[in-house]
C-alpha cells in the first residue's frame, strides 16, 4: 500500500511533499504552522484575515485603536459608510506580517496566503488590492483566492512585477466556478497555477448551500479534471475538506488529485493559534457537536461546534475597530442588530441575534470553525490523567499524514515524567 511520500505535487517545475495545510482565521494559521510545513517540504498557508489586529498582538502596534479613535463619533451610528480602512496602514500590516514570515522560512517548501474575498473591509476592490499587491511585494510564494469567485482580482494587480512569478491559485466547489474563473480571466493570458477544489465536509465557511450534504469531494475533483481535460489545460488540482488520514490523501492522489489541502487535524497541534483551552473543546467533541448553520454574516454556510461563544453571545457592533466586512456601511449581522435594538431601546449590548458579529467573535476566537471529522480528533492523541488531551506538534500530524498507512494513524509520544529518584 501506498503512502502520501510516494507522490509529489509539481508546481513551476518544483517538486514538493503533496501536502498543503489551509489557511484558517483568525491566525489559527500562524506564521510558526506555515514555517513547520514548508520546513518539511510541503505547503502552508499564513491566513490575511483581520491582519491590521493580528499585527497589533504580534507587533506592538497599534492600527486597531487609532482607527477606533478615529470612528468614535460613529458607534451610535447605523450607517457606517465612512468608518475605513486607512489603505497604508493596511499595506504596511501586511507587509509586516509577510515579511516576517518569509525571513523565517527554511526548508524546501512553500509559504502561501490565504486571501478571503468576502473580507470586503468598506472598499473592495482598493483593500483587496492592497493586500495582494503587499503580500507579493514582500516575498509571499503564493496566494490563494478564497471566498468567493475572484472575477476580476487578477485584473486589480495584473501590473505588479511578480503578477507572472508568484503563485496563484483559487478555491472552488464545482467545476463550473472554475469555468466562470476562467472566462473572466482569459483576457490577462493568466491561468492560475492551481486549484483547490473544496468538498462539503470541510471546516469554516463553504460554498455550498445547505444542501452541502448532497455534495461529494471525489465527484467533484473528477468533475474538474475532465472539465481541464475537455479543455486542454492541466492545472494542479489540490483536494480538500474531509481528509483525515494519510490512507484517506492517497486514495485521492491515485484518484487523480495533484495533492491534498489539510486543516482541523493542524488546527489542534501546538504551534495553531486557538487558546489551548478551546483546542480541548476540539477533543472532547461528538459528532453531534458539529453543525452546519447560516450564523456568517458572510451569506455562506459555516461549520462549526454547537458550543461555540459566538452563538450564545450578543454583542454590540464594533465596526469601528474592526469593521471587516463592512461593504457600503453596513453587513447583514449589522442590520439584525439595529432591527433587534429597535424592538428594545435599552437593552444595547446584549442583543441576540440570528447572525454573529464574525469580526470581533472570530478575533476573540469565539467562533469554533472545524472540519466535518473533527469529533474523531479524541483518537488521534493521548487523553491525560488530569482528562485534558495532549496537544501533537504540526511536524507529528504532517510527518503522519506523509508516512501512515492502512488508515491508521500514529499517537504523538507521550512526554517522559520527570525524575523523582
Amino acid at each position: 500500500m501506498k503512502c502520501v511520500d510516494d507522490f509529489r505535487l509539481v508546481l513551476g517545475g518544483k517538486e514538493y511533499v503533496p501536502i498543503v495545510i489551509g489557511g484558517m482565521g483568525v491566525d489559527i494559521s500562524t506564521a510558526e504552522l506555515a514555517l513547520e510545513a514548508a520546513r518539511l517540504g510541503g505547503i502552508g498557508h499564513i491566513s490575511d484575515a483581520m491582519y491590521m489586529d493580528v499585527s497589533d498582538r504580534y507587533f506592538d502596534t497599534d492600527y486597531t485603536g487609532t482607527k477606533a479613535q478615529q470612528y468614535r463619533k460613529y458607534i451610535p451610528l447605523h450607517n457606517k459608510t465612512d468608518v475605513l480602512f486607512d489603505l497604508k496602514m493596511v499595506e504596511e500590516a501586511t507587509k509586516r506580517q509577510v515579511a516576517d514570515v518569509m525571513e523565517r522560512k527554511r526548508g524546501d517548501g512553500m509559504i502561501f496566503i490565504n486571501c478571503m474575498e468576502k473580507l470586503t473591509m468598506n472598499a473592495a476592490r482598493d483593500t483587496l488590492r492592497t493586500r495582494l499587491s503587499a503580500a507579493m511585494d514582500a516575498g509571499i510564494d503564493g496566494i490563494t483566492l478564497a471566498a468567493g469567485l475572484h472575477q476580476n482580482t487578477l485584473k486589480l494587480i495584473e501590473d505588479h512585477p511578480r503578477f507572472r512569478d508568484v503563485k496563484i491559485g483559487i478555491i472552488v466547489s464545482s467545476h463550473r466556478a472554475l469555468q466562470i474563473f476562467l472566462r473572466r480571466s482569459a483576457k490577462l493570458n493568466r491561468l492560475p497555477d492551481y486549484v483547490v477544489v473544496e468538498g462539503p465536509l470541510a471546516g469554516g465557511h463553504l460554498g455550498f448551500g445547505l444542501d452541502w450534504a448532497d455534495y461529494d469531494l471525489r465527484t467533484i475533483v473528477h468533475d474538474v479534471n475532465r472539465y481541464q481535460e475537455k479543455e486542454g489545460l492541466s492545472i494542479p488540482v489540490i483536494a480538500g475538506g474531509g481528509i483525515f488520514t494519510g490512507s484517506d490523501a492517497v486514495s485521492f492522489l491515485e484518484d487523480g488529485a495533484d495533492a491534498v489541502q489539510v486543516a482541523t487535524r493542524f488546527a489542534v497541534t501546538k504551534e495553531s493559534g486557538l487558546p489551548d483551552h478551546v483546542k480541548q473543546e476540539y477533543f472532547k467533541s461528538t459528532e453531534d457537536d458539529i453543525e452546519v448553520n447560516m450564523a456568517s454574516p458572510t451569506g455562506y454556510p459555516m461549520r462549526m461546534l454547537k458550543k461555540s461563544p459566538a452563538l450564545a453571545i450578543g454583542l454590540q457592533p464594533n465596526c469601528e475597530a474592526f469593521g471587516y466586512l463592512l461593504d457600503n456601511g453596513s453587513c447583514p449581522y449589522l442590520e439584525e442588530y439595529y432591527q433587534e435594538v429597535a424592538k428594545d431601546p435599552d437593552n444595547h449590548f446584549m442583543v441576540k441575534t440570528q447572525k454573529t458579529c464574525l469580526c470581533t467573535h472570530m478575533r476573540n476566537h469565539y467562533v469554533w470553525t472545524c472540519g466535518h471529522y473533527a469529533y474523531r480528533l479524541k483518537d488521534t492523541t493521548h487523553k491525560l490523567a488530569d482528562g485534558t488531551y495532549l496537544l501533537p506538534t504540526a511536524e507529528h500530524v504532517f510527518k503522519d499524514y506523509q508516512f501512515s498507512k492502512d488508515n491508521k494513524i500514529a499517537l504523538p509520544e507521550l512526554p517522559v515524567p520527570p525524575f523523582s529518584g
